[in-house]
């Protein structure tokens, strides 16, 4: 029965060779998983956020309710910045496509 009680620290010093290497890798393997997920959901965010931005600058409504008066709007601006952000998305979802395969080949899960 005494055996069966034994404390944490007994039981630790106790453990063999492969016991605390399997601790180890599962250790440093759920810690990278956590943060490689939290990498790839960054890029989505950041994809989902330039797209919002990208169709805000079409947004040329008038000024209020009762205007004709369209807001000021620079359409050299427009194209250099709608280019600018096309090219983001499209390299960020290239980034995103190889992080998800990435990540599926590293931990055996799908994202």
């Amino acid at each position: 029965m005494e055996d069966r009680l034994q404390p944490r620290f007994i039981e630790s010093l106790q453990r063999n060779n492969d016991q605390i290497r399997e601790d180890r890798a599962r250790t440093i393997g759920e810690d990278s998983e956590l943060i490689y997920r939290r990498r790839v959901e960054d890029i989505e965010l950041r994809i989902k956020k330039l797209e919002r931005e990208q169709e805000g600058l079409i947004d040329i409504s008038p000024l209020d309710r009762n205007s004709l008066t369209f807001a000021d709007f620079n359409s050299e601006t427009f194209v250099q910045k709608d280019m600018e952000l096309s090219l983001t998305i499209r390299n960020l979802n290239i980034q995103l496509e190889v992080s998800r395969k990435r990540f599926e080949y590293l931990f055996g899960k799908t994202f």
